[in-house]
């Protein structure tokens, strides 16, 4: 990563100082291609992350309800889900400012009117449908388990989330963690070192 003023600066920085280098991004998958424009001091900035693309591949999406892309980044996930479910309203958030305004503008070139790129993430819907996510697993375990523990309550009866991590990065435990506070998780798809958590919300029971 970058150094910015005698620190490294990091892609979960709020306010990156790195200068700006736009580049472009490719994104093709098998039902989709498409064109991003990314920057400096953003996740996976010259191409599409091998993980990304892995979930993009595997995991559903629904075609109704509001879906969030956690940590959007550039707004690779949440383009092609306004893509592949024009009906739904895609929302994306990330700590990242620059990131936020690639996403946004990302959105706005391609015409996706479903897209919306959140400043404050207390306007995100509190029932959300699905939920996608690359984490950012280098914030350091408990940040990520409170992030996490923050977003996945809104998920709503049915709903699923989608997080794809490596198994390097704590894949499995991750999992147990979730396991742990009585989320259902199971192992959607692997590959390579890639695994696709799939995570319910618990049963509420009823009277």
């Amino acid at each position: 990563m970058a150094k910015e003023r005698g620190r490294t600066a990091h892609y979960f920085d709020a306010e990156p100082s790195a200068p700006s280098k736009p580049t472009t991004v490719h994104v093709e998958i098998p039902d989709l291609a498409f064109d991003l424009t990314a920057d400096s001091s953003v996740f996976s900035h010259t191409r599409i992350d091998p993980g990304t693309r892995f979930l993009l591949e595997r995991a559903p999406v629904p075609q109704h309800g509001d879906i969030l892309d956690l940590g959007c980044g550039y707004g690779a996930i949440a383009v092609a889900c306004a893509l592949r479910a024009p009906s739904c309203t895609v929302h994306a958030v990330d700590i990242n400012a620059r990131a936020r305004e690639l996403a946004r503008h990302n959105a706005s070139r391609l015409k996706l009117g479903n897209l919306v790129v959140h400043d404050d993430p207390s306007t995100v819907p509190n029932t959300l449908t699905a939920l996608y996510s690359n984490p950012p697993i280098r914030i350091g375990k408990e940040a990520l388990h409170d992030l996490l523990l923050f977003w996945l309550p809104r998920l709503a009866p049915g709903g699923h989330a989608y997080l794809v991590v490596s198994k390097h990065l704590g894949a499995d435990s991750l999992a147990s963690f979730l396991s742990s506070r009585q989320y259902s998780v199971t192992r959607l798809a692997s590959h390579a070192s890639y695994r696709i958590l799939e995570v319910a919300s618990p049963q509420k029971e009823t009277a």
